[in-house]
């Protein structure tokens, strides 16, 4: 981008700021329906919802708004009759609002705004006897340039804990849930965070409420910048226990409830658009910034040589030298060492493989060094982003110590950089966009909801382990998406569970053969086959049978020596003792056969 290009960009947002002042201040139509809930039949009664509706209807009232429909203790039938008529007047409207303070209850994910009359005796009466959220949106939704939910609604709420649950698994939730429109030029503003609860305060407004009629109107103050400044004010009150919050998003231009006053008298330059160089260089630097390229940031030093802005354009520079200079010395690290394990493996000469050894060894220390410079340059310039921050958030806080003082000034600079507020959409969507980074390097496996928890936090953490970084988990920053967004590929390893394994970007199931199965290495390993085992077979012995006696030949030559006569008592027939058996058994006996005394 040359410097040419910097200045039509230049023309076209004062062409467009030109023909926006230059219509009348009237010409945006701005509508807004005001609900004060307090008298509440079933439940006992809130003290401040009535008192809030009146103040804010009062203070739209005093900003030029055309319409405001104030309502107060609206049963459910009232309630829905005055959506469906504010619904037709907001048709032909640029700015609609809608402001409810009294009781509001969540319901599985679901937020419903309570009237007075409902009973609530079960959780499936909130769909009888409850509006919800969404039939707001439904109601806003004609209006062109941007549509306003403000909730006082986040009290400790009485019917949650009388409710019957029908079902066990149906959650009723404290204070309000999560949103996320799906429309575009939607705010949705909560006097305490998601999941949280909102004091009444001991005056006769909400803390929130009275925040509200300090910053809301203020002429030519940007909705999101009205929002961080009622944060900061709620905060400072309730001693950091209640903090609001607003979800979804706008464009880029500055849309403020009540336009800026008209200049005095007119002039030839046109009034809106005569910055000081200081806002210019800021204005013309950002963009630079969002661009992200090394010519962008060139042509900005072009048009400003020097100034504070001009420093950081050259220290970004620096980083974006240092991360190409790392990336090359990477790869020719990468290919020397490619180099020397192809001669090592081909057999080359002794010396090749020395010369190939030192290429990669000074390869390998260059890159060690292009590593170290890139993260230097990473660090300075996240330092001065931080400094231009600080120094960006004292310039608001100082303007808006100059409204609250007495006499408010019109706002000169409007260059500063909403994400520097630590309320409102830009801050959310720097953390979606990192999420959405850090999801395609392979780093985190959850969803870019915008919701830095710890889950965030590791997967940053394994970021800076694997591309050997030092970025600060604990925040989701500008520098941060910078950062990752430079990896154009997977940095994180992929990790499967037991059973699957990696495939790619993704991880595939371990189907096993049959006759195999999946070990605890995540390995196929064939099943063992239990093998048959050889006995010999033995003859079984009889425990009660007798013991065979041995019979003894004498050779015909050896002198007979004399026998006992077979006659003799106890003596068998070969002239042995009987034994017990044979004398018990008789003939029957083994013994009495072999002695020859049966036949």
């Amino acid at each position: 981008m040359k410097s040419g290009s910097l200045k039509l960009y230049r023309w076209v947002l004062t062409t467009a700021a030109v023909l926006l002042v230059s219509e009348p201040a009237l010409a945006e139509k701005r509508v807004a329906l005001v609900l004060g809930n307090s008298a509440y039949q079933n439940v006992a009664p809130l003290p401040n919802p009535a008192n809030d509706g009146a103040k804010m209807a009062a203070t739209l009232k005093d900003a030029g708004f055309d319409v405001v429909d104030s309502r107060r203790d609206l049963p459910a039938a009232e309630t829905r009759r005055a959506l469906r008529d504010f619904a037709d007047r907001a048709r032909d409207a640029d700015i609609a609002v809608v402001y409810y303070a009294g009781h509001g209850i969540e319901v599985d994910g679901s937020n419903y705004l309570i009237p007075v009359d409902a009973k609530l005796e079960r959780d499936t009466d909130i769909y009888d006897e409850a509006f919800s959220l969404d039939r707001i949106l439904i109601a806003i939704e004609p209006a062109k340039k941007l549509r306003l939910v403000i909730l006082d609604a986040c009290r400790d709420n009485p019917f949650s804990k009388k409710m019957k649950r029908t079902v066990a698994t149906r959650a009723v939730g404290q204070g309000l849930a999560k949103v996320e429109p799906t429309s575009p030029n939607v705010l949705i503003a909560y006097s305490a965070k998601a999941g949280s609860t909102a004091a009444d305060g001991d005056g006769t407004n909400s803390p929130f409420t009275t925040a509200l009629a300090h910053h809301l109107t203020t002429p030519g103050l940007d909705v999101r910048r009205a929002f961080g400044f009622v944060r900061d004010e709620v905060l400072k009150t309730t001693g950091n226990r209640q903090e609001p919050f607003v979800y979804g998003s706008l464009g880029g231009e500055d849309v403020p409830l009540v336009p800026a006053p008209a200049p005095a008298a007119p002039a030839a330059a046109p009034a809106v658009p005569t910055l000081s160089a200081q806002a210019e260089a800021r204005r013309d630097y950002e963009l630079a910034l969002q661009v992200g390229n090394k010519s962008a940031l060139n042509a900005f030093l072009a048009q400003y040589p020097d100034g504070f802005y001009a420093s950081l354009a050259k220290l970004q520079l620096e980083k974006i030298a240092a991360e190409e200079a790392r990336v090359a010395a990477t790869e020719k690290a990468k290919a020397t060492e490619q180099e020397r394990a192809r001669l090592a493996a081909e057999g080359a000469q002794k010396a090749q493989q020395a010369k190939a050894d030192a290429d990669a060894k000074a390869a390998e220390q260059a890159r060690i060094a292009a590593e170290k410079a890139k993260q230097v340059a990473q660090d300075q310039a996240a330092a001065a982003e931080q400094k231009r921050a600080a120094a960006e958030k004292a310039a608001a806080d100082k303007v808006a110590a100059d409204k609250a003082s007495a006499a408010p000034a019109a706002d000169k600079d409007k260059g500063v950089n909403l994400a520097a507020l630590s309320a409102g959409p830009p801050q959310a969507d720097v953390t979606k966009s990192v999420q959405a980074e850090l999801r395609r390097v392979g780093c985190l496996t959850g969803a870019a909801d915008g919701d830095w928890n710890s889950a965030s936090q590791r997967s940053l953490s394994l970021f800076n382990r694997y591309a050997g970084t030092k970025l600060d988990a604990k925040v989701a920053s500008v520098d941060t998406l910078d950062t990752v967004k430079l990896k154009t590929s997977r940095v994180c390893p992929l990790v499967c569970e037991h059973g699957y394994k990696a495939d790619g970007d993704r991880c595939s199931k371990i189907s096993c053969a049959e006759g195999s199965f999946l070990n605890d290495d995540n390995e196929c390993e064939k099943r063992r086959e239990k093998k048959p085992v050889a006995r010999r077979d033995r003859p079984e012995v009889r425990r009660d049978a007798p013991e065979p006696r041995r019979v003894i030949v004498r050779r015909s030559s050896e002198p007979a020596s004399p026998r006992p006569s077979a006659s003799t008592p106890g003596i068998g027939a070969s002239g042995q003792p009987l034994t017990g058996l044979e004398r018990q058994q008789g003939c029957n006996g083994y013994g009495a056969i072999m002695s020859g005394r049966c036949p």
